[in-house]
């Protein structure tokens, strides 16, 4: 299949004015009149040729989809990925560093996003307006207000947009979703989630000199100017604002969705208390905490939130238990859920940790052992491309998994603080809180009010 049959092209001046001042030109918009999905191979590009956009692109390979463009600003990056992928697939991709030529691209169906998180939602919506659907990395946004767009926009093109949190699609953990319909857990009043890992202070370092032909421009996109630094660009954008929604909440969302989702993805909490310091390591140079509490009163039951970085006994899930019939020990797993119903307490593990119910005492009464979630999360996302089908980590069921992340961050920011949310309005009950809702874009990096 060459491409998904080519519609009939709208002019929309917000995108091409957003596309212009990208420095990608005019990006064509394709009106959503004809939404029918790919009935053979689907044809992908990626934009960031990091570990798991990567790893991403392989299974997607692997499940019967072609790759077409590989984009990266990177040129070592380019190549490396292609390195990785030519053992799945024989024909090279085209390998290019401006995403312009993807959205105009007839031969492009869908379109990975594994960028940094400040480079998440501009290119969902421009994915969206050129009539590509968009598999897009957790956490699929970097702000409430850009979540919110992307929705607008995968609704307003007819568009399919899967998020990175693959759990969802797991069988072991439908299977969890369904014991806790049942009811046999009781109330469950309360939810318990963790992120709890070892880890040293973040230290900057020699900023190094900018490689030639790399566009440390590009590379900041909407986040503020500031001058070049390797560290940051090689995985230390993780420790700062402008980029990432706090280093370990890049993971913890994960486990957080989760959480929504076994609480039948309720609406959204009507306050959020934080607390979040630097207990572990003062000498730290990261802007996030390393001991970060937080609780959310969803108005039938409440969540709370525990993320360390800096407690050497605490390990995720191995690989050897994911892969095995095996539980870990689930009082120093890192990234476990606690289900406490009035009758019984359920334990879940992520990527493959499987779920255990006990009852008084500590009996295990029921339980199941798990495997990683990616094969069937890549498999649901090329399904719903054909069948148009809602797939299973929509954005806009996954939103509001990211708006609880959001307001936590923002509790913490504006003064670890406890804030009152209006889902209605979108509003908290604290101005600087509300300033933090949408962020500041940089010009010619803007997502336009109307997508």
């Amino acid at each position: 299949m060459s491409s998904i049959s080519r519609r009939m092209f709208l002019q929309n001046s917000a995108t091409v004015a957003a596309g212009t001042a990208l420095g990608l030109g005019a990006i064509k918009t394709i009106a959503a009149d004809n939404a029918g999905g790919a009935n053979e191979r689907v044809n992908f590009a990626m934009i960031g040729c990091g570990g798991r956009g990567n790893f991403v692109a392989r299974g997607l390979i692997e499940k019967g989809a072609r790759l077409t463009y590989l984009c990266d600003l990177q040129e070592k990056r380019l190549e490396a990925s292609w390195k990785f992928l030519s053992e799945v697939q024989e024909t090279k991709p085209k390998l290019i560093k401006d995403m312009k030529e993807i959205f105009d691209a007839k031969d492009v169906d869908a379109v990975v996003i594994a960028t940094p998180d400040h480079w998440h939602a501009l290119p969902t919506v421009l994915a969206c307006q050129a009539g590509k659907d968009v598999y897009v990395e957790k956490p699929h946004s970097h702000g409430i207000w850009e979540s919110q767009k992307m929705i607008e926009a995968a609704r307003k093109y007819n568009r399919i947009v899967q998020v990175g949190t693959q759990n969802r699609s797991g069988p072991y953990i439908q299977s969890a979703l369904e014991y806790v319909k049942s009811g046999k857990l009781g109330k469950i009043g309360l939810v318990k989630v963790y992120n709890m890992f070892p880890g040293g202070p973040f230290k900057l370092g020699d900023p190094g000199t900018c490689p030639e032909g790399f566009d440390w421009d590009k590379w900041l996109g909407p986040a503020p100017e500031r001058p070049y630094h390797q560290r940051i660009v090689h995985s230390g954008w993780l420790h700062y604002w402008d980029y990432n929604s706090g280093i370990m909440f890049g993971n913890a969302i994960h486990q957080l969705d989760l959480a929504m989702m076994m609480m039948g993805d309720p609406q959204l909490p009507s306050s959020v208390r934080s607390l979040g310091v630097k207990y572990c390591h003062s000498d730290d140079e990261s802007e996030t905490p390393d001991i970060h509490n937080i609780s959310w009163d969803f108005g039938s039951f409440v969540m709370t939130f525990d993320l360390t970085r800096g407690q050497r006994y605490m390990e995720d899930t191995s690989t050897t238990i994911r892969r095995n019939d095996i539980f870990p020990y689930w009082t120093m797993n890192a990234t476990r859920i606690e289900l406490y119903g009035s009758n019984l307490l359920m334990t879940l593990g992520r990527h493959g940790g499987g779920w255990i119910v006990q009852q008084p005492g500590g009996g295990i009464v029921d339980k199941m052992f798990g495997r990683p979630c990616d094969e069937p999360h890549y498999e649901n996302f090329l399904a719903c491309i054909k069948s148009r089908k809602t797939p299973t980590a929509d954005v806009g069921i996954a939103h509001n998994s990211n708006v609880v992340m959001h307001m936590s961050n923002i509790a913490h920011r504006v003064g670890n603080v406890a804030l009152r949310y209006d889902a209605k309005t979108g509003k908290f009950d604290n101005e600087e809180a509300n300033k933090l809702v949408k962020k500041s874009y940089r010009k010619g990096y803007e997502i336009p009010d109307q997508v």
